[in-house]
């Protein structure tokens, strides 16, 4: 499970890329990914704040930010259900009959 797109950081309008993955160690969902560079964040970030809430639709999750990378994006983590909307499952499609 992914999402890319559009998200709020402590009232910062940011582009993310994250995903999440179920891990048997823990038994928990662990996602992450990278925020595009936004100066914003990234001040957060050099200021000391690590632990931040993302917000993805009506949907509000605490992380952690982690890095700033080269370009200037800034890694982010988090544990337990993700920031993004659940993704409707596919519908199956009608079985054809042969006539």
């Amino acid at each position: 499970m992914s999402y890319h797109g559009p998200a709020g950081i402590e009232g910062t309008p940011v582009q993310v890329h994250l995903s999440g993955r179920w891990e048997p160690v823990d038994g928990r969902y662990h996602w992450g990914g990278r925020i595009e560079p936004e100066p914003q964040v990234a001040l957060l970030l050099r200021s000391g704040r690590r632990d931040v809430e993302v917000h993805i639709a009506d949907r509000v999750r605490p992380a952690r930010l982690a890095e700033v990378d080269p370009w200037g994006g800034v890694r982010i983590t988090g544990v337990g259900d993700p920031p993004w909307p659940p993704v409707a499952e596919p519908t199956a499609a009608p079985e054809l009959t042969e006539e």
